[in-house]
């Protein structure tokens, strides 16, 4: 289930006028971020498409041509251009989050309807209007002028987990990545489960020596039963729990050491077959 914000976008999308009369803008850009979108909004590049040309259209847009693809193991990225300029998308299925880019040079859209189409068909429950600018200031007539400083940079975060955690230096990264229509035949293999397990610890802490590794099935009853399993390492662990009833594997990656988040996610899902994956990470101080 989702819920549609209760935001005012009006307010956050109203034009900022320049008080330098002398300047006119050959554009105007926002960029919006949908986070909470509904669960499997973001994995299919013809739904995405099939949203961004609604959005389009209800915003009075005129559609010259689209492009949509999907990544591996997923991920879209996405583009219509219109008679006006350009909605760009690029999608993270794994946190539920599509960054949007909307850039028109003509004041003919209705932004406001582009920004409310898309979080229906996304089914966004926090959207963010994260910039408003003016692309392109020119002056008026022909005596030059120059537009010393038109934004304050802002901090800049992040983004990549390595340079976080070479920031933040925490005591260990916890890693959790949660598995959707897994292959069942692989959910019904303690031995198989047991490899998976031993290879995860291997790709996270290879150098370190494994202890015991248990795998423990629960429940006789076909709604609740599955696996539990753990291995812990000299600087890693690895435990989770497998439902078989919903074809789902929940899996914690823990280690004191530097490993990449999306490439023990990736290793998982293409382990256990699975269509989809969510990614959480959280850094343990």
């Amino acid at each position: 289930m989702w819920r549609m914000p209760f935001l005012m976008l009006d307010n956050d999308i109203t034009p900022r006028h320049h008080t330098d009369k002398e300047l006119f803008a050959l554009g105007r850009q926002l960029t919006i971020e949908y986070y909470d979108c509904a669960p499997g909004a973001l994995l299919d590049p013809v739904e995405i498409e099939t949203a961004f040309l609604k959005a389009a259209d209800e915003s009075h847009a005129t559609v010259i041509t689209s492009s949509f693809h999907k990544f591996e193991p997923q991920g879209v990225s996405g583009v219509v251009i219109i008679a006006e300029s350009h909605f760009t998308v690029h999608a993270w299925p794994e946190h539920n989050y599509a960054a949007v880019d909307i850039f028109t040079c003509g004041d003919s859209i209705d932004i406001k309807r582009a920004v409310d189409s898309l979080t229906l068909s996304l089914g966004s429950a926090h959207v963010v209007v994260s910039s408003d600018r003016n692309r392109g200031l020119i002056p008026y007539g022909p005596r030059k002028k120059t537009v010393d400083k038109i934004i304050d940079t802002p901090g800049l975060y992040p983004i990549s987990w390595k340079q976080e955690v070479e920031q933040k230096a925490p005591w260990g990264v916890l890693t959790s990545v949660d598995l959707y229509e897994c292959d069942p035949d692989l959910l019904e293999d303690e031995t198989r489960i047991s490899q998976f397990v031993h290879d995860m610890c291997n790709l996270m802490a290879p150098d370190s020596p494994d202890g015991d590794c248990g795998v423990t099935f629960f429940g006789k009853e076909t709604d609740v039963s599955g696996f539990t399993m753990t291995l812990p390492k000299s600087t890693a662990l690895v435990s989770g729990i497998i439902s078989r009833a919903s074809s789902a594997a929940y899996i914690d990656l823990f280690s004191c050491n530097f490993y990449e988040p999306r490439q023990v996610a990736e290793a998982s899902l293409a382990w256990f077959k699975a269509s989809n994956y969510k990614l959480h990470l959280a850094l343990r101080q």
